[in-house]
């Protein structure tokens, strides 16, 4: 499993040096054919790439909208090594033909579906390698009979977000957390009826647990840790600040701290394709995932950061927590307090503008979270019947 510390110094190295970040496209305010342009000059050296790539974010916008979009899936052959590791919310896979043979399999269910990059937030260059995190704004119609049963014919919307480490033209690690809830309820398909069949699939796999990351509870009787926070995956003092918010308001229940780093007129872009506005949505959105999993650690593993077009900058997290259904809360579909081990992957995307977060995009899937309570549940039975008996 990933550690704490990804970062894209595992790459090979040379003595190339980095391109300035300026020279690189940005999602916010172009249209799509000027996101794949055709005769532009490369804004960064990428030796080692496709020549129709002109930077970073030209390579992963184009490359996911041939793959997906254009329905060249073969493409995966020369853009993931063999050996990928690609985690998920709902499991890991582990090689090149896995990636190949799901992403068909989404295909099908939802042939329809188109992804528009909402933006991508990097870091590195050609020699050390890349990592992004790349938001996606998916939509379509439920057309095709598939893994979410018979075509419902319904339109469906709903965010994903895939962080990928990239070297010479291949992805060779990726973190994808999609929505799969907000489909799951759009296609007014029953949310526990679907997890308990995920469910029942994972059991019959030999399979007790989801296991997407490991965060380590703070044990015994001891409060949370006044050790500094490890912010040692962090590059810049906007990226340090903002894991010591997180780390503050999660692990240390200090919510009130949003206050601080959130603007009055902040837009929260959440799960369930939630859109509020202002400070108390955003503290009554982060209590209620908490509430649920009331013991939970936050433990943040990468963070990145871009200045934006828009003015300010976008800082990228991707973290893991850890923790039991021990509460009531915003996850609704759990239900009453289960008490089983419940691991959350999630992707959030900050905008800062004047020190304060103007926009907030979070991602991460409730539909996962419902299929580990299933799971456990399931796991449980024949014990409970056996003592029954």
């Amino acid at each position: 499993m990933a550690t704490t510390t990804d970062k894209t110094e595992d790459a090979p190295k040379a003595k190339t040096p980095a391109q300035p970040k300026d020279d690189v496209l940005q999602c916010e305010r172009l249209d799509f054919v000027d996101l794949v342009p055709e005769n532009r000059p490369r804004g960064q050296s990428m030796k080692g790439f496709d020549d129709c790539y002109t930077d970073i974010v030209d390579y992963i916008v184009r490359c996911t909208h041939k793959i997906w979009d254009e329905r060249d899936v073969g493409l995966i052959y020369t853009h993931y090594t063999h050996n990928c590791v690609l985690y998920g919310t709902m499991g890991t896979m582990y090689n090149r033909e896995d990636v190949v043979r799901d992403t068909i399999q989404r295909l099908v269910s939802l042939p329809e579906r188109r992804g528009m990059a909402t933006q991508v937030i990097w870091k590195g260059n050609d020699v050390d390698g890349f990592y992004t995190s790349h938001l996606v704004t998916g939509s379509g119609r439920h057309s095709q009979n598939g893994h979410y049963g018979p075509a419902t014919g319904r339109p469906f919307v709903s965010r994903t977000v895939a962080d990928c480490m990239v070297y010479e033209n291949k992805i060779y690690r990726e973190w994808v957390v999609a929505d799969q809830m907000a489909i799951v309820r759009q296609l007014g398909l029953d949310p526990h009826a679907f997890a308990e069949k995920v469910a029942a699939t994972k059991l019959a796999q030999g399979l007790k647990s989801l296991d997407i990351g490991e965060t380590g509870l703070m044990m015994g009787q001891y409060p949370p840790s006044e050790l500094p926070l490890d912010t040692s995956i962090a590059s810049t003092d906007l990226e340090r600040s903002t894991l010591q918010w997180l780390h503050a308001a999660y692990n240390r229940k200090m919510f009130g701290i949003l206050r601080d780093v959130y603007a009055p007129t902040v837009m929260y872009h959440g799960p369930l394709m939630k859109e509020l506005y202002g400070i108390t949505a955003v503290s009554h959105q982060m209590i209620g995932l908490v509430g649920a999993i009331p013991d939970a650690v936050f433990m943040p593993q990468h963070v990145c950061s871009v200045d934006c077009v828009e003015g300010g900058t976008k800082v990228a997290v991707r973290w893991v927590m850890e923790g039991h259904h021990l509460g009531f809360g915003g996850l609704e579909s759990l239900g009453d307090p289960t008490g089983k081990r419940v691991q959350v992957m999630g992707m959030s995307h900050f905008h800062y503008k004047d020190g304060k977060i103007v926009d907030d995009w979070t991602v991460y899937d409730e539909l996962s979270m419902l299929v580990q309570v299933k799971l456990a549940q399931l796991a449980d039975r024949p014990a409970a019947i056996e003592a029954a008996e």
